[in-house]
C-alpha cells in the first residue's frame, strides 16, 4: 500500500504512526503535518522524533499553521502536553523537514502514485482542503481516504458540544473536503469511545521492555493522568482506531454509507458532522461511517505497535 498520512502529532497520532510502521507491506510516501493538537512547529518536531524511534526515513512536510478562517476551537495541549508529546523534554531530532508545503506535496504524490495512493487523515483537514482548492481533481487519483473525525450523532468532545476536535478545529476545511471528495471512510469519536482498552490493562502493555513501549509510556503519561482526573476508565486513542480500519479493513464489522456534511455557521454546533441518516436529502453517499470494529483485532494492532506479540 502506498500511504500518505496527514497528522498533528499528538499522543494518539504517535500510537497510530507506530501501528503503521509496525505493519508489513506499507510504503509511507510522506507525512504531511498540520497544526491541531499543538502548533505545526511542535508537531513537525514530534514527527521527526518518532521517525528516530522507529528508525525509518520518510519525508516530513510541514503544512498549515492555522485554520482557513480565524480559529474558533482550542488546541489540545492540556491533554497531550504543550509540546504534544507529554512535555517529556526529548532531545530534538537531527532530521530536517522538507521545504515543500504539505498540500503541494500531497498533490505531487497523488500524481506520482495515481490510483495507488491511500490517504489517512489524523488531524484537522486544513492541508487536504488547501490541496483540493489548488487541484480539485486530487480525489479522483486517490485509491481511498480514511478519516478520523466527526461525531455522527452529535456526542462531541469539544467546547462545541456536538462536535469532534479534528473537524471543529477547522470546520471550513472539513466542509470543503466532504463536499469535494466522493467518499471517505469515517472513524468518528463515538466509535472511538465504543472501542477503548481498559486503562489499567493498557498501562500493563506499556511495561514491555521495547523501544516503542518505553517511548509511548513516556509521552502518554500526561494523557493517562488526564484520563484519571476526569474519571475515564478506558484508554481511547482515536487515531489508533482509524489506523486499524486502514490496515485491516476486515476488522470493520458494521459500516453505514450516508451523506455527511459539516456545519460551519452554528453558534452552538460549529463543526458538527451532520449525517443524512434517513436519506432524505438526495445525492450519493460520500461517507462510509464505521460503526463497529473487531476489538480483538484492534487490540492486536496496538500491541504489535508496542512491540508485543
Amino acid at each position: 500500500m502506498k500511504l500518505w498520512i496527514d497528522t498533528d502529532p499528538g499522543v494518539d497520532d504517535a500510537l497510530a504512526l507506530l501501528m503503521v510502521f509496525a505493519a508489513p507491506g506499507i510504503d509511507v510516501v510522506g507525512l504531511g503535518i498540520v497544526g491541531g493538537n499543538v502548533g505545526v512547529r511542535a508537531c513537525t518536531g514530534n514527527a521527526l522524533k518518532l521517525l528516530d524511534i522507529v528508525e525509518r526515513d520518510v519525508p516530513v512536510f510541514p503544512g498549515a499553521h492555522e485554520p482557513l478562517l480565524p480559529p474558533k476551537a482550542y488546541d489540545a495541549g492540556h491533554v497531550h502536553g504543550r509540546d504534544g508529546f507529554g512535555d517529556v523534554g526529548f532531545r530534538p531530532s537531527r532530521r530536517v523537514a522538507e521545504s515543500t508545503h504539505a498540500a503541494l506535496a500531497l498533490i505531487e504524490a497523488s500524481c506520482r502514485h495515481a490510483g495507488e495512493l491511500v490517504l489517512l487523515t489524523l488531524g484537522p483537514l486544513t492541508n487536504l482542503a488547501l490541496a483540493l482548492r489548488i487541484d480539485p481533481t486530487i480525489g479522483d487519483r486517490l485509491r481511498g481516504w480514511v478519516c478520523m473525525g466527526g461525531a455522527v450523532t452529535a456526542r462531541g468532545n469539544t467546547e462545541f458540544l456536538t462536535s469532534e476536535f479534528n473537524i471543529a478545529f477547522d470546520a471550513d476545511a472539513a466542509a470543503i473536503c466532504f463536499a469535494r471528495r466522493p467518499r471517505a471512510t469515517v472513524v468518528d469519536w463515538e466509535a472511538v469511545e465504543r472501542h477503548g482498552v481498559p486503562l489499567a490493562e493498557f498501562e500493563s502493555w506499556l511495561d514491555a521492555e521495547t523501544a516503542s513501549a518505553h517511548f509511548y509510556r513516556a509521552i502518554s503519561r500526561k494523557t493517562r493522568a488526564f484520563y484519571r482526573r476526569i474519571g475515564k476508565a478506558h484508554f481511547t486513542p482515536a487515531d489508533a482506531l482509524a489506523t486499524t480500519v486502514l490496515l485491516q479493513p476486515d476488522a470493520v464489522r458494521e459500516g453505514v454509507a450516508r451523506r455527511l456534511a459539516v456545519e460551519t455557521g452554528g453558534a452552538l454546533t460549529h463543526g458538527q458532522t451532520v449525517v443524512d441518516w434517513r436519506e432524505r436529502g438526495g445525492g450519493a453517499a460520500n461517507a462510509n461511517i464505521v460503526m463497529d470494529v473487531d476489538i480483538d483485532l484492534h487490540r492486536r494492532r496496538i500491541r504489535s505497535a508496542l512491540g508485543l506479540s
